[in-house]
């Protein structure tokens, strides 16, 4: 079987083309990832990008031909089955990286950043839903599941992103990077917990259907929490002496990130909730974190940069096209994301007795969404909550947020150094 053509362009066979464009996604996103970190920017961006330039929006529009015989039909099913693979492990690793003690370390002070940083986004895209619902949600799409879905994607903090960028500007040890990375764990717990909700409501075809699941996965989260964790614990312990890099530690966390996987898809909600609260429950240590670098290899440099891809092929920033209305709403959605995560973080901090440096710095790093935003996004699309439309516009959300953190920082740096010099320290700083 051979892959449809296009003009002047070669056949070639389903397999060989297959492993053609996963050498070219993986080696793209390498290069722009390499490309943004010169540039200051977590690596995140030039992934995305890239996943979007292989889309419609630019390569196709560009090379018509060109980009259907890269991405023919019957390849993106194969595309797709592979990125929701690197999806699911690549959550495992976000839900392994989340330190739950930063939670329980931090007390009362991160509980209040982090619960006004989601609310006050979510207040403010319920609201936005409002305006939304009527001209950009399918007809068979409740107000609850679009309205849900809308606060749960403003309300999103980034958390491998922003960890990333508090280890490369080396703030990760500060007290503001400590009470970030904090905020940002409780903030990813909420957010998959309220996008189990809004998975349940999306696919729910009624209110009891959807309490059922909810139930479920109240179940589901105990019976990992309380049942799974001590057992995968007491297996650590018997297997600590074991030298690491062993096979059979890997056999038990892939089997275990795929049986979760099932479970959070058999019961309604997303598979991605699974893998993640497998990893939140996977006791740490040296044997298990060298089972898990084996798993973020392959994850990392292979399959996640597919679901970038598939991204990308999925978003056609043509929907938005030239019209000046359509952009005023992707305006509104970016502005009313920056505002109420970034201005909630920041009336938090300054509450709990931080100063403005400190409060800014935790606005602008709550503000980034990055891929976790992606991944929801993701969700939604599929699901039907939203449209194409919307999702670009989101996706132009997520590209905007997360590009304005690094800069936010350094300017927020920038002005604290200028109020704390001397008026000729200062003419030097803005001469500079």
């Amino acid at each position: 079987m051979t892959t449809a053509l296009a003009p002047n362009l070669p056949a070639v066979s389903g397999l060989s083309h297959l492993f053609l464009v996963l050498a070219l996604i993986m080696a793209c996103c390498h290069v722009a990832g390499r490309v943004c970190r010169r540039l200051g920017q977590p690596p995140v961006i030039g992934e995305i990008v890239t996943g979007a330039a292989l889309g419609p929006s630019l390569l196709g529009a560009v090379w018509p031909s060109g980009q259907r015989w890269l991405f023919p039909t019957d390849l993106l099913p194969v595309i797709n089955a592979l990125a929701q693979v690197g999806l699911v492990l690549f959550m495992f690793l976000v839900g392994y990286e989340l330190n739950v003690e930063h939670v329980r370390g931090r007390g009362r002070v991160a509980a209040l950043v982090s619960h006004v940083s989601v609310a006050v986004p979510m207040i403010g895209g319920v609201l936005l839903a409002f305006a939304m619902y009527g001209r950009f949600a399918d007809p068979g799409i409740g107000f609850p599941a679009f309205a849900l879905f809308i606060a749960v994607s403003m309300s999103i903090t980034a958390f491998p992103v922003l960890a990333r960028i508090l280890t490369d500007r080396r703030m990760d040890r500060t007290p503001v990077g400590a009470l970030a990375l904090t905020c940002a764990a409780v903030d990813d717990i909420t957010a998959w917990c309220l996008l189990a909700l809004a998975t349940a409501l999306g696919r729910g075809t009624s209110w009891t259907s959807v309490l059922t699941t909810v139930a479920l996965t109240a179940v589901f989260v105990s019976v990992m929490m309380y049942g799974l964790r001590p057992l995968l614990a007491r297996l650590a312990e018997r297997h600590a002496d074991r030298p690491a890099g062993g096979t059979s530690l890997l056999f038990v966390l892939l089997a275990g990130i795929l049986l979760a996987s099932f479970a959070t898809d058999w019961i309604g909600i997303h598979p991605i909730f699974g893998a993640f609260l497998f990893g939140v429950v996977v006791p740490r240590g040296a044997v298990q974190t060298a089972a898990v670098e084996q798993v973020r290899g392959v994850t990392v440099v292979l399959l996640l940069p597919l679901f970038f891809a598939y991204s990308g092929l999925q978003t056609d920033f043509r929907l938005i096209g030239a019209d000046p209305a359509l952009w005023g709403w992707c305006a509104l959605v970016v502005a009313v994301a920056i505002v109420t995560k970034w201005a909630g973080s920041t009336g938090a901090a300054r509450l709990t007795g931080l100063g403005w440096q400190e409060s800014l710095s935790l606005g602008a790093l709550m503000n980034c969404r990055g891929l976790t935003e992606l991944v929801v996004l993701g969700v939604g699309l599929e699901l039907g909550i939203i449209t194409p439309t919307v999702f670009a516009m989101l996706v132009v959300m997520t590209l905007v947020t997360t590009v304005l953190t690094a800069p936010a920082l350094a300017l927020i740096d920038r002005l604290a150094v200028q109020q704390r010099a001397t008026p000729v320290q200062r003419r030097e700083v803005v001469a500079r």
